[in-house]
């Protein structure tokens, strides 16, 4: 069984000195445990002093976007050759970078091109829309994003992806979704990645749920069968509502 993996996304939220105290907070909080991996995604600005003092035997860093070239004249932007060696993961593709920025699935193709260059693991978010999800759409929207936000990739290469699967009308709404309510894309997905690369490849890839995830109902969406973790955005900022997510995975 492949181990769990906790995600925490924390958005444009805490300077330098308040994302030490939450993960020195969380540190308090938690034990290592090999059989759940904790991802912190903070903001650019939170990744080096986090990197210099964070518990490396409990916390793995990630990036919260990247460029898809390594330098030039882009006033703004984080390449993931600034980011080697100090993060492990970077968030691609996320519903906000799609909705707010623009971002479509060619810019998001190079972008997780760019991380696997420079050995950072992609996590991938799809996800349909409330209209879409009212059409009977949500399966071949997500499988379109996924197919096309992988072109530029090797089956090699996927095996070591996580697609973060985060229906867009749960994200933030505390109106998060049950069981049944994803678990046929959550399927569609699985066999998107077959049909693209192979059963043994898709076998490796690690999918996990996102959307107004609390410690509440965490532990329903972690026994699910093709779960493998969850991405938190929210909760994430409350260390003690991040810690008992934490412990459930830790528990099962």
């Amino acid at each position: 069984m492949k181990e769990k993996i906790i995600i925490a996304n924390w958005k444009m939220n805490c300077n330098p000195a308040e994302a030490s105290l939450l993960v020195h907070r969380l540190d308090e909080k938690i034990a290592a445990n090999k059989k759940v991996e904790i991802v912190i995604c903070p903001p650019f600005i939170d990744l080096y002093p986090i990197h210099k003092e964070i518990n490396k035997e409990k916390f793995a860093l990630g990036a919260q976007n990247i460029h898809y070239l390594d330098e030039g004249p882009y006033t703004g932007e984080i390449s993931p050759a600034m980011l080697k060696g100090m993060v492990s993961y970077a968030i691609i593709g996320h519903s906000e970078r799609r909705n707010h920025y623009g971002e479509d699935d060619k810019v998001i193709a190079k972008k997780i091109a760019a991380a696997y260059r420079h050995t950072i693991t992609p996590i991938l978010c799809v996800g349909e829309n409330l209209m879409d999800r009212q059409h009977g759409s949500s399966d071949k929207v997500v499988t379109d994003q996924l197919e096309a936000d992988l072109a530029m990739s090797t089956a090699e290469e996927i095996e070591k992806l996580i697609v973060a699967y985060e229906p867009v009308w749960a994200i933030g709404t505390g109106n998060f979704a049950k069981p049944d309510d994803i678990d046929h894309t959550i399927k569609a997905i699985k066999t998107s990645l077959t049909g693209l690369f192979g059963e043994r490849t898709s076998q490796s890839v690690r999918i996990v749920y996102g959307g107004s995830v609390e410690p509440t109902n965490a532990r329903v969406y972690l026994e699910m069968a093709d779960i493998s973790g969850l991405l938190i955005g929210g909760a994430s900022l409350n260390y003690s509502q991040f810690a008992d997510i934490i412990k459930v995975a830790q528990n099962l």
